[in-house]
């Protein structure tokens, strides 16, 4: 009787977190360089039933035949098993800012375990003094004239250096390199990871490597092609649309397994206070 109620419940909290992971993503739809999120659903492994006690059932003849002891498979519920952000392209917007810039993607191998592209970042210092990469290129110079990201993390180059300006006056070429008014350059450390789904997801649009990240120099990389557009910003890739599509979907997914185990809590009431009542 409660196999169903803990289906039901597993449903619900699997289409809950569905439902907190989209409305991030909705949350994103305006934020640049963001990279919308992926759930995936997994079924619990089935369980196979057998009947136990008596192994033979009579007859009318007084024969006692085999009884078939497989009842059959019980399914068990849903959970979702993971979130990997899309690192799908996102459209440019101009805004004639000599801060911002758009990172393109041209040509990008194809990882040949995943069957997905890989993706390059621009390189910022964290808090904690270790790398972060990011797409987010919505970048601004602060008091000591070094580029930074909009949260204030500096902005290195492919030394791995802070990149100092003397104002917001800079050109950027297509191919990296940054030259200030006063003649000063530099080249944006831009970064290739062949899967970046192994990098850890952090918020601000950020993300850190992990013990599966391998990253290299996107200008060494074989076979990996991009450019640098300034003056321009790559938006979200969320497409709003489906996903407020998708949000009405897993709320009606959540409402039906809660129809489903409001029934089973309706026949608890009533094997609780009927079954069994005397006069």
């Amino acid at each position: 009787m409660f196999r169903g109620f803990y289906t039901a419940a597993s449903g619900m909290l699997a289409q809950q977190r569905r439902t907190e992971v989209l409305t991030n993503n909705m949350a994103n739809a305006n934020t640049p360089g963001f990279k919308a999120d992926q759930t995936s659903l997994r079924a619990f492994p089935e369980m196979l039933l057998h009947r136990m006690g008596q192994q033979t059932v009579p007859t009318e003849k007084g024969l006692n035949l085999p009884f078939n002891q497989e009842v059959g498979s019980l399914n068990t519920g849903v959970y979702m098993q993971e979130t990997l952000p899309s690192f799908m392209q996102g459209d440019v917007k101009e805004t004639g800012l000599n801060t911002d810039l758009a990172l393109l993607d041209l040509n990008l191998p194809v990882n040949p375990d995943t069957g997905l592209r890989g993706s390059v970042f621009y390189t910022a210092a964290g808090i904690d003094g270790e790398p972060r990469y990011t797409r987010n290129g919505n970048f601004t110079i602060d008091g000591g004239g070094y580029l930074t990201t909009a949260s204030g993390l500096y902005i290195l180059d492919d030394a791995g250096e802070r990149i100092q300006l003397s104002n917001d006056r800079f050109t950027v070429s297509e191919d990296g390199v940054i030259t200030g008014e006063a003649g000063e350059t530099a080249r944006l450390g831009i970064m290739y990871a062949q899967n970046p789904e192994s990098l850890r997801k952090e918020g601000d649009g950020l993300f850190a490597v992990t013990e599966e990240s391998v990253l290299e120099n996107a200008y060494n990389a074989q076979n990996v092609q991009f450019k640098l557009q300034q003056g321009y910003l790559e938006r979200s890739n969320v497409d709003a649309s489906r996903t407020m599509t998708d949000m009405m979907t897993a709320y009606r997914s959540f409402e039906a397994n809660q129809k489903v185990l409001q029934a089973y809590d309706r026949s608890m009431e009533k094997a609780a206070n009927e079954i069994g009542r005397i006069g």
